[in-house]
């Protein structure tokens, strides 16, 4: 099994950006596990909120070909004098 050390985590958090960097190489591995983890798991509560909400305007305003002719009857409308 692999043992991450501090410099494992920091290459992998700062990969592509440096903000977090002081931070993260002043903390044991150990806790910037934590952190990433927690990071991950807040990311994956907000995306499944978002799929809710995108269900939930699917099932009330229906997709896009259903939206899409609702439209254009509409724009026909007001069209006419």
């Amino acid at each position: 099994m692999r043992r991450w050390t501090s410099a494992s985590w920091v290459r992998v958090a700062t990969s592509r950006s440096q903000p977090g960097r002081e931070f993260i190489e002043t903390r044991p591995a150990e806790v910037v596990a934590n952190i990433i983890a927690c990071l991950i798991h807040q990311a994956n509560y907000l995306l499944d909120q978002q799929v809710r909400r995108m269900e939930q305007t699917l099932l009330q305003e229906g997709g896009r070909r259903e939206r899409m002719p609702r439209a254009r009857l509409q724009t026909r409308s007001q069209k006419i004098p």
